[in-house]
């Protein structure tokens, strides 16, 4: 799991002070940032992976509510004391998990924090796969149209080269600059001619990899077919 970040925010110094130190025992620690109220709400929250709010002073949180408002993807867990209405504190909050104080406490919160942050973790992984599965479909897209217009290029290039080369054995019927510009449509087309043969290259070897892999796959399958 990549490295997570925690913003505890509490107004009660012994609460944040206590669920770091039962952090620090746990085999993965995410980075932990420790805050009040009033600092969170004056810069509007920063960025984190879990909010866990604690107790705050005089028992209002509900500016550290419609602060975390603004960041609605941002997982929250609130220890609440028994009897506290949850839907007065947190709101609509779809992000927002209430935990009931009691004796464990420190290690029920960091329990469902661990998967919060698992959850959150799987997703952020999931959402980076299927992004670069949407570039790999664009970039085979390309590549195919680029296979499917490559005759087409080559064609197109043979005769650029072919008239700037009879051109060529004609200098004098071109100036001076009329003649350095043919030979500078000469060079660029030479050039566009050596990528053309090096993608051909390329798509030749990728399908013969290919190829090779299939094949050893099959022979692979057959040998468990026929393995007694």
């Amino acid at each position: 799991m990549n490295h997570s970040s925690v913003v505890i925010i509490s107004d009660d110094p012994e609460f944040a002070r206590a669920l770091a130190g039962r952090w620090q025992a746990e085999r993965q620690v995410p980075e932990l940032t420790v805050t009040t109220s009033d600092v969170w709400n004056s810069v509007a929250g920063p960025e984190c992976d879990l909010v866990i709010v604690g107790p705050m002073r005089d028992g209002d949180r509900s500016s550290v509510f419609r602060a975390a408002s603004f960041a609605a993807g941002t997982p929250m867990i609130m220890l609440a004391n028994e009897g506290e209405d949850s839907g007065a504190l947190g709101g609509k909050l779809s992000n927002l998990i209430f935990v009931l104080r009691h004796d464990g406490w420190a290690a029920t919160l960091i329990l469902l924090a661990a998967e919060v942050l698992r959850r959150a973790d799987a997703n952020g992984r999931a959402q980076r796969a299927e992004r670069l599965a949407l570039d790999s479909q664009r970039h085979a897209t390309l590549g195919r149209y680029m296979l499917e217009m490559r005759p087409g290029v080559n064609n197109a290039l043979t005769s650029m080269l072919g008239n700037a080369d009879l051109l060529l054995l004609a200098p004098g019927e071109l100036s001076a600059d009329g003649h350095e510009q043919l030979r500078a449509i000469h060079t660029m087309a030479l050039r566009l001619n050596e990528i053309m043969q090096r993608f051909s290259s390329l798509a030749t070897e990728m399908w013969a990899g290919e190829t090779e892999s299939q094949h050893e796959m099959e022979a692979a399958s057959r040998q468990l077919l026929t393995r007694p």
